[in-house]
């Protein structure tokens, strides 16, 4: 692979800017770095193709499912208030014209291909090691996914993966556009009847998202017009007190964050919960959760119907009415919701 010349000079410029900044703000993550320089997380990654960045070729399907051979790797997924991080192997990879699957014991994904523009394979240094991840981005060089090796990964396995999916012959610094963000619908006219009566005929949480669409509602204006009793809303530290109770008794829970590219799933319990600023976390082992409580502008309790009974989640949205993190009770399909996490969220409600 070589740079043209043209991309040499922008990413040197970019670098020397990027490097500066470094300098003054030794501790600032490279998502807050790009926002302050205002670029791309991308563009900053890019800085460093030719040296500890290797951009990949875009055959993203067939990559993820090859990433079972670097064995048990951590899977990161966030947005701008709230990240993901769980360890395990992407296992049972599947697609359909939808979306695809990573349906493992601990690595659980939804993933949206279309939004799946850029990847790379990057090497940088992380506390006093070298750090090997797969970086994935959108078409506006936010990222969506990364796959990040640990301790207990088979690092050739890596590299053979990456040097298979290399871009080769002449790169160019991608050009970048904006991705639209779906807008929290405000329906001026809703149809408050008709709307009640479908929320109450749901058979699935999954037909939530097509409510939504046949109605024309954002999410916080369906939950406003819910019907009596199925939603609540609640404080916005209503998660601590949740957590802190799963956590005392044991109750194993899931925890969806995601963007428009993929939603991480976690299952199971959370135990070691801690304040750090702004941010509230689980520090498990094997799952992290960080939570940035100044950007949580509505907390609610939400109550489906299904099939195999009531659903109950907790979920948590920005000022743009852009959903952050839902929490569940752990359950599969053909299962009703645990009578454990129904205790939490009667006490506390």
């Amino acid at each position: 692979m070589q740079l043209t010349s043209e991309t040499t000079q922008k990413l040197d410029s970019l670098k020397e800017q990027f490097n500066t900044y470094k300098q003054q703000n030794p501790q600032a993550r490279i998502r807050n770095a790009a926002k302050d320089l205002g670029v791309s997380e991308m563009e900053l990654l890019c800085t460093s193709v030719g040296t500890s960045v290797k951009p990949l070729s875009g055959a993203w399907e067939e990559f993820l499912k090859e990433v079972k051979t670097c064995g048990d790797v951590m899977a990161l997924t966030r947005n701008d208030a709230a990240v993901h991080e769980r360890k395990g192997q992407y296992l049972n990879v599947s697609f359909n014209p939808h979306a695809g699957l990573v349906l493992g014991e601990d690595i659980d994904l939804r993933l949206f291909m279309n939004r799946w523009t850029f990847g790379y394979a990057v090497s940088e240094p992380f506390r006093g090691e070298e750090r090997f991840s797969f970086q994935f981005f959108d078409a506006a060089g936010e990222a969506v996914h990364k796959i990040y090796m640990t301790e207990h990964s088979d690092i050739n396995a890596y590299k053979a993966l990456a040097d298979k999916y290399a871009f080769s012959g002449d790169w160019n610094l991608p050009e970048l556009n904006p991705v639209a963000k779906r807008p929290n619908m405000k329906n001026p006219a809703p149809d408050v009847a008709g709307f009640q009566a479908a929320w109450l005929n749901l058979k699935d949480t999954h037909d939530f998202y097509l409510l939504l669409r046949d109605f024309r509602l954002g999410r916080t204006q369906a939950l406003e017009l819910a019907p009596e009793t199925y939603t609540k809303k609640v404080s916005n530290s209503f998660h601590r007190d949740m957590l802190q109770e799963a956590s005392a008794t044991g109750t194993e829970i899931m925890v969806f964050i995601g963007n428009a590219g993929c939603i991480q799933i976690h299952t199971g319990k959370v135990e070691k919960l801690m304040e750090a600023g702004e941010w509230y976390n689980v520090l498990d082992e094997r799952f992290n959760m960080h939570l940035n409580e100044n950007l949580i502008h509505e907390s609610w309790i939400v109550r489906k119907p299904t099939a195999d009974g009531i659903v109950t989640s907790v979920e948590i949205f920005d000022a743009e009415g852009e959903l952050i993190v839902q929490f569940f009770g752990k359950r599969k399909p053909g299962i009703p919701e645990s009578e454990a996490w129904k205790a939490i969220i009667d006490k506390l409600a």
